[in-house]
């Protein structure tokens, strides 16, 4: 069989085709077991660095791929969270509008309804209080006001209310609408407490128990711009001209010191009424020779009697009568003065 082969080597036969055998030869079969020994001996060599390093770094980005995979799911189920909420607080949100809206409505009705309270109360308050200021034209029910002992809640009120409206006039306001329920009331306020100073015991009781009013009128007066509701001024000067009959009264109102300062201010006012009850006012000062003790000084100073004497070429007769009055008994005054001086 050797021989046969012609001294070649001779062949192995294989198994494992479908055929049946496959004829190799012995010599190409050791060289190829040779050459896979040594493949299995130097790749390693050559692969196990980079096989191993790639292994780590494919198993690494598997990891990350599962921590990836763990918190895009866990991100999805917040955001079907936040989506749950948001829709809830969408819902309630549109709620709360809808209730807004009614309640702005509601607002709106009380607002109309308010309005037509405080429009009644304002038209009671003023018919009310303008009753008031015709009755307390007569004595006898400023004498039996006193009696019943309630004038005095009375005029604490009425004080409340003229300050609360002087505080809200509008320091440009030139014009008044004296047909406004408003302004009427406060000017039968007003024209009420300046009838009860106009009767004797009125005045009497307002020098000493309501001296707190009298501070007040004197401090709203200094309050108002010039120009500003003189009629209302008008009513609270006739109010301390007649406390000022009273000697008590003129006493307590000259010892306050704006006394002086508010009527030279009042002189320039603008209005000519204004002006005429407040020259009255000086008058009144100047007849009490205690005042006179007290205020001196004060009278004797030239501005004021410069500003009484252009009020005297005033078109009012009625107001350059009183300004030319009112400045002879300066200048007496004046002169009185000076002879002390020299007699001294």
């Amino acid at each position: 069989m050797a021989a046969s082969s012609g001294g070649k080597s001779p062949a192995v036969v294989l198994q494992g085709a479908k055929d049946g055998f496959v004829r190799v030869r012995k010599r190409d079969l050791e060289k190829l077991t040779t050459e896979v020994m040594q493949l299995r001996d130097f790749l390693p060599r050559v692969l196990n660095g980079d096989l191993i390093q790639m292994l780590h770094k494919a198993r690494a980005a598997h990891t990350v791929k599962e921590q990836l995979t763990q918190e895009q799911e866990q991100l999805r189920q917040e955001c079907l969270h936040l989506q749950s909420r948001l829709d809830a607080a969408q819902t309630e949100c549109q709620k709360e509008r809808e209730e807004k809206l009614l309640l702005r409505e509601q607002l709106w009705q009380s607002r109309a309804e308010l309005q037509q309270q405080a429009d009644f109360c304002s038209g009671l308050g003023s018919a009310a209080c303008s009753l008031l200021w015709s009755c307390s034209s007569s004595e006898q029910t400023v004498t039996h006001w006193l009696a019943d002992g309630k004038l005095q809640a009375f005029l604490v009120v009425a004080a409340q209310t003229l300050e609360s409206f002087v505080r809200s006039l509008d320091e440009d306001m030139r014009t008044e609408d004296y047909n406004s329920q408003e302004h009427q009331f406060v000017l039968a306020v007003a024209g009420t407490i300046t009838n009860i100073a106009a009767v004797t015991s009125g005045r009497d009781f307002l020098s000493s128990s309501a001296q707190v009013l009298l501070d007040t009128l004197m401090k709203l007066l200094e309050l108002m711009k010039p120009g500003v509701f003189p009629k209302l001024k008008v009513l609270m000067l006739m109010a301390l001209y007649n406390v000022s009959i009273n000697i008590k009264g003129l006493k307590y109102i000259s010892e306050n010191p704006g006394l002086l300062p508010l009527i030279w201010t009042l002189l320039d006012d603008g209005d000519w009424e204004v002006s005429l009850h407040s020259l009255r006012l000086l008058q009144s000062v100047l007849l009490e020779e205690e005042v006179l003790l007290l205020l001196g000084s004060c009278l004797l100073d030239p501005n004021l009697q410069a500003r009484v004497s252009q009020l005297t070429s005033s078109k009012q007769q009625s107001l350059r009568v009183t300004a030319q009055q009112t400045l002879e008994d300066l200048q007496a005054l004046g002169q009185g003065h000076r002879c002390k001086q020299n007699n001294i």
